[in-house]
């Protein structure tokens, strides 16, 4: 029998699964206490699932019960807290010469931790801001560095696609993201066009990733060469979806080629000897290189 997991939402788009042991009746849109490592957290359920495996893995910790009345004021005194706290220590991070960006500032349902999230291009010794921060707020001082993408995931926002950012919006991992996938999907190398609200390539270009490497495999590569109507020509681009293929030929001509009948020219290149284009271009470089030897030697 499948399990059943409780998705739920806390601030900053922090979003955890936990265990129903004790099968309470929760449904969408419920706010739950459940345990962490030092107390007692209120978040929101965004999702009720049976047999899921998430990529985060599950929580240790358990739903202790529904959130009443008294657990929402808490957490809204909280969140008004937050915001005094904030400019607050941002002040103490100015006094103390502190190289930071604080970003967020975080506390515990029960207040007993006050966690603050904060960017940084080196490390900080930011101990003498942790002893004075406890003495303000007595309480137990959390400080966490993250990355542009987890700042971004926290502030949350609005894509170029008109919809909210994927991080904020339901991504569990961040998964590696290169040039590589833009050029698979024959993209623009333009960073603007490229590049989120964090500064880093989309994490959305993943998403076709594996559609276009499944299309890809049946073209053969760009700068494959291949002969036509006696011209030599190689491959300059691919459309998987009109399944054409752009040569170019040495007389400076283009054509469209379809995908079927590639395939001919490219056997025809292959029984007169014609090299691909990058071997080509390998083979001038060797070239290059003995001729300088030679120079050398002499």
């Amino acid at each position: 029998m499948s399990e059943t997991l409780i998705k739920l939402k806390f601030k900053g788009n922090r979003r955890e699964y936990f265990r129903n042991p004790m099968d309470f009746p929760i449904q969408e849109g419920d706010l739950l206490i459940v345990e962490n490592d030092k107390g007692m957290d209120l978040g929101a359920v965004t999702a009720v699932t049976r047999g899921y495996q998430p990529q985060t893995g599950i929580s240790a910790y358990e739903i202790i019960r529904k959130a009443n009345e008294h657990d929402r004021e808490m957490l809204r005194k909280n969140r008004e807290d937050e915001k005094s706290i904030k400019a607050q220590t941002r002040e103490k991070i100015c006094e103390l010469g502190l190289v930071m960006k604080l970003m967020d500032v975080e506390y515990q349902l029960d207040r007993k931790k006050l966690s603050f999230y904060y960017t940084a291009d080196e490390r900080v010794d930011f101990r003498e801001l942790v002893r004075v921060l406890a003495g303000m707020f007595r309480t137990r001082i959390e400080m966490r560095q993250i990355g542009v993408r987890d700042e971004t995931k926290r502030l949350g926002g609005i894509g170029v696609c008109g919809m909210p950012l994927c991080c904020g919006a339901f991504l569990e991992n961040f998964d590696p993201v290169s040039t590589q996938i833009a050029k698979d999907q024959s993209l623009p190398m333009n960073p603007l066009k490229l590049s989120g609200q964090c500064g880093k390539l989309k994490c959305c270009l993943l998403y076709e990733h594996g559609f276009y490497q499944e299309e890809l495999r049946k073209y053969p590569p760009v700068g494959e060469a291949l002969l036509k109507d006696q011209r030599k020509g190689y491959i300059q681009k691919i459309d998987i979806f009109n399944q054409m293929v752009t040569c170019g030929f040495e007389d400076d001509s283009v054509e469209l080629i379809p995908l079927e009948a590639i395939m001919d020219y490219l056997t025809a290149a292959q029984k007169k000897g014609l090299k691909k284009l990058t071997n080509v271009l390998q083979d001038l470089l060797e070239t290059d290189v003995h001729a300088l030897e030679k120079i050398e030697d002499k």
